[in-house]
Parts: C-alpha cells; structure tokens; sequence
C-alpha cells in the first residue's frame, strides 16, 4: 500500500487548507493511494524571531475539526509541547515529532501514550542506526513511522543518504517515510531561492520509491513563491498529480521486478 502525506507546511486559512486536502484527496484517489493531510499549527523553530509561525494550536484545532467534518480527511500535525498533545489527540490521527525534537524522551512517550499514529521525524544530526534509541522509547505507542528527511551535509545543506534509507528499511519494522521536500531544504535559508529547490523533488521521490519505499511526506501549497514558511522546497499543487503518478509507476516495477 502507497500512503502520501500531504499539506502546507503551515496552516494559514481554513479555504486554503480544504483547497489543498480536496485537490490531494482526489489525485490520491485517482491512484488508490491512502492520504493524509498534514499542517503545522506552530513553526517553533522558525529562523528569525521575525518569522511567521501559524495560526496557533486552538484556532487551527477548530478548522481541523470542520475539514475533518467537510472531507472526512485524516490529519497529521507535528507538536512541540507535551501540554499540547491532550488538546490534539482525540482530533487528529497522527501526530509528528519535528526532527529536533526526535530524542525528546517526555515529547515521545506522550504520544505515544494517545491512540494516534506516532510520525518522529529523523534529526538531520541522526545516523540510520541511530533509530534503535528512539524506538526504544515507543513500546507504548499504538504505531510508529519513522521519517527520513534529510541528512546534515556541511553547513545549510541537506543529503538523502539512500544507504541509510535502505539500513532503516532492512532493520526496523516499522513503516519508513521519504520526506522528499524537507530533503530539498537548504537548512538556514532566508526564505528566497537559496532556502530550498523543489525542483529536485520529482527525482529523489521516484528514486525512494525505487528503492521500496511506499510512504511518502511532500509539502505542497497553491503558491509556495508567497507562502509563509519553506517556500522554496514546497511542490506547487498543479505538479502534486505527476509526482503521485511517478511513484505509482516506480513502486509497481519495483515490486514487479521482486515477483
């Protein structure tokens, strides 16, 4: 089974957010692929003080509740706060721990302690096997996914080390997740061209799919030129089809050359 999360990087209206699940949903569909919406409520780690940060936990907490009720959509969203997770987790079905925050002991057993899925986002700073410390910490949890979304490669760069994506595949039983826009990021970047190239997403996406990857993390956005947060990484939504269909097409002839 293909699964394709798949959002804004924050929300930032309910319109925009229905606008971006409904189109999703129906490219997902059209593949028979699961999707999940996701959006981030606050972006805690913005680089400057200066830096838009989201809509807030509640208010975006009562949009999620009406494009759950509109669209019947799942949701995914990341948290920062243990005192947060008690307000999201009879509203959403995932919650995501950021990548800083992946060895945050007291972050992750509280999610793990809902009935949500628990996505915890590899630190860029993590080698593969490095992952062992933190499943560790999630015997409680009712799933896990591990995100790979990049690894540290020098200063405000990014590497997708395939190596490791195939070390965590072979070592964890867990479902391993391609963040491919995250991976395109330029770590530290102010926001213009030099933050990111989404341009490079369509050919790191097939690649994981390639390899056996099957679940997949992209950032999407009507204009992502204008939006608040990681803009430069963010895939336009007229191009979310042909990446969907590229890793259909790579995921059925890796399994059909294994058959």
């Amino acid at each position: 089974m293909v699964r394709i999360i798949a959002g804004p990087c924050q929300h930032e209206t309910l319109y925009k957010s229905l606008d971006i699940a409904e189109h999703c949903q129906d490219i997902c569909d059209k593949y028979g692929v699961e999707y999940i919406f996701k959006a981030s409520y606050d972006k805690a780690n913005r680089t400057s003080l200066n830096g838009v940060r989201g809509m807030g936990l509640h208010e975006t907490i009562k949009d999620f509740l009406q494009m759950e009720e509109s669209l019947g959509v799942k949701i995914l969203t990341d948290v920062h706060e243990v005192d947060h997770i008690q307000y999201l987790k009879d509203i959403v079905d995932v919650l995501q721990i950021p990548a800083f925050l992946c060895r945050q002991t007291d972050l992750i057993q509280a999610a793990c302690e809902t009935d949500c899925i628990v996505n915890i986002k590899k630190g860029q700073f993590l080698a593969p096997w490095d992952i062992e410390g933190i499943l560790s910490k999630t015997e409680q949890a009712k799933e896990v996914w591990i995100t790979e979304r990049g690894t540290s490669f020098g200063y405000n760069n990014l590497v997708v080390d395939f190596n490791g994506l195939q070390h965590m595949l072979d070592n964890y039983n867990v479902p391993i997740v391609f963040d491919a826009t995250h991976s395109c990021q330029k770590p530290g970047g102010n926001g213009n061209s030099s933050g990111g190239n989404r341009d490079y997403v369509p050919g790191i996406t097939r690649a994981a799919s390639a390899l056996g990857i099957s679940s997949f993390f992209l950032e999407v956005h009507q204009d992502p030129d204008n939006a608040p947060s990681d803009g430069p990484n963010m895939l336009k939504l007229q191009d979310f089809d042909e990446v969907v269909e590229n890793i259909m097409e790579y995921n059925y002839a890796k399994h059909r050359d294994n058959d």
